[in-house]
C-alpha cells in the first residue's frame, strides 16, 4: 500500500511540476526534506518564493485533495519553509504557501486546481 501511495504521489508531483513550468514558475527544489517535514515543490513566481503542497487523488470518494492539508500539515510545511529560507539565506523576501490539487472527475477528465495563498504560517 505504501509503495502505491509513493508512486501516486510522484505522479501527482510530476503533473504539478509540468503545470508550474508551463505557467512561468521557476522550480528550485522538489521533495525538500528536513526534520520538521517535507515540501513537495519550492518555486519562484516573479518575486515571490512559493512553497507548494501537491495532493493527488484518482477520484473524489474521500473528498477534495486540498482537504488533506490540515492545520497540522500546514505547520509542518511552515517550519520546513523556515529551514529553507535560513539555509538559502533568504531574508526579507515575499513568500506564500500554495496547494495544487489534482483529481479526476467522474467522466475521467483531469482537474488541476492551483490554490494560491492556500494558507498562512
Amino acid at each position: 500500500m505504501k509503495t502505491h501511495n509513493v508512486k501516486k504521489g510522484k505522479a501527482g508531483e510530476a503533473l504539478a511540476l509540468n503545470y508550474l513550468k508551463n505557467n512561468g514558475f521557476q522550480i528550485y527544489e522538489t521533495n525538500y526534506k528536513k526534520p520538521s517535514g517535507e515540501i513537495d515543490l519550492i518555486a519562484k513566481d516573479h518575486d515571490t518564493w512559493v512553497f507548494i503542497e501537491v495532493k493527488y487523488r484518482k477520484n473524489l470518494d474521500f473528498g477534495y485533495p486540498r482537504e488533506a492539508v490540515n492545520r497540522s500539515k500546514q505547520k509542518r510545511i511552515g517550519k520546513t519553509a523556515l529551514w529553507y529560507l535560513k539555509e538559502m539565506q533568504l531574508d526579507d523576501v515575499n513568500i506564500r504557501f500554495d496547494v495544487i490539487e489534482i483529481y479526476y472527475e467522474s467522466n475521467g477528465e483531469q482537474v488541476i486546481n492551483h490554490l494560491e495563498s492556500a494558507f498562512s504560517f
